[in-house]
């Protein structure tokens, strides 16, 4: 199972994930001023890579990294690990949840329910 993120580790990843692979001085033009401190940014990415999220390639002294979990990947479970911690692994729970909070109409729920029955006969 994945690890959790702390928001200052999500934003670098999604440095990665829109930009490519990165050198740490790289992502520190990313950020808006005051720019954290490098050493910052590198004990975040280094943290990110003991988790897994992040590996590199040796360029002399210094490393380029790069995401190696895919931001799809990331959102799949994430959800996933959401779905069993709040709905009790229940997918028709978070549905339901959705529809009664209003935040999917059942005409869009009716559209889903439509795509995947042509996605799966296909």
């Amino acid at each position: 199972m994945m690890k959790k993120l702390t928001t200052k580790e999500e934003q670098i990843m999604e440095f990665f994930w829109e930009k490519g692979p990165l050198f740490v001085k790289e992502m520190l033009e990313f950020y808006p001023q005051p720019r954290p401190h490098f050493n910052t940014v590198s004990t975040f990415v280094r943290g990110l890579e003991e988790k897994g999220y992040v590996s590199h390639h040796v360029f002399g002294s210094t490393y380029q990294y790069y995401a190696a979990v895919s931001k799809d990947e990331f959102k799949k479970k994430t959800l996933k690990s959401v779905i069993s911690k709040y709905f009790n692994n229940s997918y028709l729970g978070v549905v339901s949840s959705l529809v009664q909070d209003e935040d999917i109409s059942l005409d869009d729920l009716k559209e889903l329910i439509r795509e995947v029955e042509n996605a799966n006969g296909k």
